[in-house]
């Protein structure tokens, strides 16, 4: 493998503010829970507040507010695929807010109807949490709220707004300062999160197996889109997601996916999983190194330290998670093409 020279530091320019779209969710879900109070027990002799607090008690079933958290966390995955922690909410391509929020609307619809069911049937729901829970009923109905409440506390909304630096005149100086320092790091933000998710997708789809299905080259799409999107924060973004694509013409086209093929995608994830080598690797292809030679050293030093791998069947391909809706499921046809690398 060639030797790495050093890299430089991650800096992203505060220019590129012109290329960003700021998003932010204002999601809030009801808790269903009551704090509970030594009168709840009666004389049962509670210890002193200084030695031990109370808990909460659910005054309605949590499973009937289930479906709020799941679209909360499915608007938060459709950001997270598309753009880059930035300020409290994500930075997305500008290219792409349209989209974005096209999609953020239909889960804000899905939000809007979940909770108009809940809230018509909110009385009986509460009836039916008495009723399920025998010898509790006053500490139950002792600690509900009214309907109104409940409609106030769940509410999904984003706001969408471009950044822009002040003008660096007496105080403004100190809030550009603050805001370049913010800017400066997204590279960095950047590659954490591609490692994050590389990472969970390692674990679940890929440790421990002699094959995998076609099925699990579907996040690896997912993590090219992203650094595609965003390769105007830093010069080695787009290196990286070109090697993903290197790796992704590779493999076969249908069935499952196991030897030096296999070998070849963990030893990307292997790289991607770890950001001080993504760097390093994102700046040997900008020096001009062969993204064949790269993707090969990868897949051969994978086999070398691989551990007996666990045979576990692949996967069907049945039921495969939707991507991100701008995200391409299929490999692109541009960019590097790597008929086999030699390695197959």
């Amino acid at each position: 493998m060639t030797t790495t020279s050093s890299s430089p530091a991650l800096h992203t320019d505060i220019t590129v503010l012109k290329q960003l779209t700021a998003i932010r969710l204002d999601v809030a879900i009801w808790t269903a829970r009551r704090k509970l109070s030594a009168a709840d027990f009666g004389n049962s002799g509670l210890p002193p507040e200084k030695l031990a607090s109370l808990g909460s008690k659910r005054v309605c079933n949590p499973e009937d507010l289930r479906i709020f958290a799941a679209l909360k966390a499915r608007a938060v995955a459709l950001l997270e695929r598309t753009g880059v922690r930035f300020l409290g909410g994500w930075a997305i391509p500008e290219a792409q807010t349209s989209t974005v929020v096209r999609e953020l609307s239909r889960i804000g619809i899905a939000f809007e109807d979940a909770k108009a069911a809940f809230l018509a049937r909110y009385d009986e729901a509460i009836r039916q949490w008495i009723a399920d829970n025998p010898g509790w009923e006053s500490l139950i109905a002792g600690s509900t709220v009214g309907v109104d409440t409940v409609r106030s506390r769940l509410a999904f909304g984003w706001q969408v707004f471009q950044v822009a630096p002040p003008r660096a005149k007496g105080k403004a100086a100190a809030f550009s300062s603050a805001l370049t320092t913010e800017v400066n790091g997204l590279a960095g933000t950047l590659f954490d999160e591609i490692a994050k998710s590389a990472t969970e997708t390692w674990r679940k789809s890929y440790e421990g197996k002699a094959e995998v299905s076609q099925k699990a080259l579907s996040p690896l799409r997912g993590l090219r889109g992203k650094l595609t999107g965003l390769s105007f924060v830093e010069p080695r973004v787009m290196p990286v997601a070109d090697l993903i694509q290197a790796a992704l013409v590779t493999m076969p086209a249908k069935g499952p996916i196991g030897g030096m093929p296999l070998a070849a995608l963990h030893g990307v994830f292997g790289l991607l999983r770890d950001p001080e080598a993504l760097l390093s690797h994102g700046q040997r292809i900008l020096d001009g190194e062969d993204l064949a030679d790269i993707l090969r050293d990868l897949a051969m030093a994978h086999r070398q330290v691989e551990p007996e791998a666990e045979t576990v069947p692949a996967e069907t391909d049945n039921n495969t998670p939707d991507t991100a809706p701008f995200a391409d499921d299929t490999v692109p046809t541009g960019g590097p093409h790597l008929d086999s690398l030699g390695l197959w």
